[in-house]
């Protein structure tokens, strides 16, 4: 399933398209289906369903509860930790519960609300629930808060805002519940937003990131609570900060991250020794396994090709099986 309704449409294409095309290379027979409204029909002898979704109704949990009535596997979180993850305010709730470290913040519905006074400048402006930056905002200066407000509350009825955390900027990619390299996020020019996630040279990243072993088992350690704090289960991308003293701030979790084939969570899993194939074919035995019709495993498993043996022992070389 790619595509759907969300501001981020054209982002899910491109995920979509990539995966399939892995899939096929793979020897999966594959139906691409988009859901732009909520009367879609699966086509028959569906097996799994592989989400490629971002954005509202793809990572909020609305989809993963029509698959879930259908009684068929997909990929990634369940529905409701998808919602939580979905919804930044949740998340951080989870996290502070759960212990594990995430910045000050506050929620705002209005946007007449006042300057937040238990909050020091500068501040992170975000819509609660929205995706691959849409929305986002920074206040400098005292004066940018009433603009940085507004614009952020067209994207949501609910803010977060939270204290900007000044240092480096990761993220973590979780498959099959063991955390993988990090991957440092560095914009050749101001913050990593929308422009500069999905224009080509913008942004520079590397994987593993040049952190001491410590300081990376701390990040890794900070994703992984963060990820078993929202229910998550699968797979996930869960973006962090690390200070200038190498203490990990998680910002978000996200449960279905952008699966191009130069997306982060891909670009990971290359450093641990998947290939982009092997990552999706990973993504789908998780699904499947928690299929008990045996049938449908054995016929999905026929239509691998000669070199399934070869991804098997790859997968198991990485310690993800």
């Amino acid at each position: 399933m790619l595509g759907g309704p969300s501001a981020e449409r054209e982002v899910s294409l491109r995920s979509g398209a990539a995966v399939a095309a892995a899939l096929r290379s793979l020897g999966h027979t594959v139906s691409e289906l988009d859901p732009r409204t909520p009367d879609w029909v699966l086509p028959a002898s569906t097996d799994v369903v592989f989400l490629a979704l971002h954005g509202t109704y793809g990572e909020d949990g609305a989809v993963q509860k029509q698959l879930e009535k259908l009684g068929v596997p997909y990929t990634g979180c369940d529905a409701e930790a998808s919602r939580i993850a979905f919804d930044k305010v949740l998340t951080k709730q989870c996290c502070i519960e759960a212990g594990v470290p995430t910045a000050k913040f506050v929620a705002v519905h209005s946007a007449a609300a006042d300057f937040p006074g238990n909050l020091s400048l500068p501040l992170v402006v975000k819509p609660t629930r929205q995706g691959s930056s849409v929305g986002l905002q920074f206040v400098e200066r005292g004066e940018d808060w009433p603009t940085a407000l507004a614009v952020a509350l067209q994207f949501d009825s609910e803010v977060l805002v939270e204290e900007k955390i000044i240092g480096r900027e990761t993220t973590v990619g979780i498959l099959g519940g063991k955390v993988l390299p990090v991957v440092e996020v560095r914009p050749k020019a101001g913050s990593y937003d929308y422009a500069n996630k999905y224009t080509a040279g913008a942004t520079e990243y590397f994987c593993p990131a040049d952190f001491d072993a410590a300081t990376t088992k701390n990040i890794q350690a900070a994703a992984l609570g963060a990820f078993r704090a929202i229910g998550g289960r699968d797979y996930a991308r869960v973006d962090v900060m690390v200070r200038a003293d190498g203490a990990p701030v998680v910002l978000e979790v996200n449960t279905l991250p952008g699966m191009t084939e130069t997306s982060l969570l891909p670009k990971a899993a290359a450093a641990a020794g998947l290939s982009y194939a092997e990552l999706c074919q990973r993504m789908i035995e998780l699904a499947l396994d928690r299929k008990s019709f045996a049938p449908s495993r054995r016929q999905i498993s026929a239509t691998r090709v000669s070199n399934s043996g070869f991804i098997s022992a790859a997968l198991r070389l990485c310690g993800f099986v």
